[in-house]
């Protein structure tokens, strides 16, 4: 039976919140992969997780909403080992990464004022476009 994911010292996703099935991979094996169901797929429904509180769910459904079904469900499929057991170690290592990656909040934004050299820079710029613009122009007498 699986263990629970431990995402970080405060967050663990328990075990009977995911749900997992096999299937054929497409991957290496040879005549192996044709009866072997060793392909892992993870289902795991965000929003109704207890492991979260309920700012961690805004916060990953808002992270991870492009990846999520039309239920909230984010699904991670493993297909790169022989081994059905290594792709579930992969894919439990996969979920865990993804969602401690969406759990670091963003680094706030500073306001920042542009330094005196840029402004002055800006506005000798200015100044020579306009001289040659006008310069362009037909001078009536």
């Amino acid at each position: 039976m699986p263990d629970d994911i431990p995402i970080n010292n405060y967050v663990t996703i328990p075990a009977s919140e995911l749900s997992y099935i096999a299937s054929r991979s497409s991957g290496p094996g040879g005549q192996h992969a044709n009866k072997t169901d060793s392909r892992i797929q993870v289902r795991w429904n965000v929003p109704a997780s207890l492991a979260l509180s309920d700012f961690l769910k805004k916060r990953l459904l808002l992270v991870l909403g492009p990846r999520l079904t039309d239920d909230g469900d984010l699904l991670l499929a493993a297909d790169s080992h022989r081994s059905q057991h290594r792709n579930r170690d992969e894919v439990n290592q996969r979920l865990a990464t993804l969602v401690r990656q969406a759990l670091i909040p963003p680094k706030p934004r500073r306001k920042t004022k542009p330094t005196k050299a840029s402004r002055q820079k800006r506005l000798d710029e200015k100044r020579r476009r306009s001289d040659l613009k006008s310069q362009r122009r037909k001078k009536y007498d």
